[in-house]
């Protein structure tokens, strides 16, 4: 595998997890975001960051955005983004 598609592989293991709490519960603490190290599914080290937001207003759709990177190598990252809407609907 490459290590390209290990990194988009964790992304969506990652923003797959986050979406699975829906908008009643991240509305609670939007805006939010942390950055934390763990491992791919092939086992190589990165960096984690996730950041949850308004996508236009407060108490609106919230955006969910997830970033993969080597330690160092920002520019080199997976980036996700995906919308939760109010009203339950994508």
């Amino acid at each position: 595998m490459s290590f390209a598609r290990d990194r988009q592989d964790a992304a969506l293991e990652e923003i797959d997890r986050a979406c699975t709490r829906g908008w009643d519960e991240l509305a609670k603490t939007t805006p939010w975001g942390d950055t934390y190290e763990g491992f791919t599914p092939g086992g190589c080290e990165v960096c984690f960051e996730r950041s949850d937001l308004w996508a236009s207003e407060a108490g609106g759709d919230i955006r969910v955005e997830v970033n993969i990177y080597e330690p160092h190598s920002f520019e080199q990252g997976a980036r996700l983004t995906r919308s939760i809407a109010r009203n339950g609907v994508p």
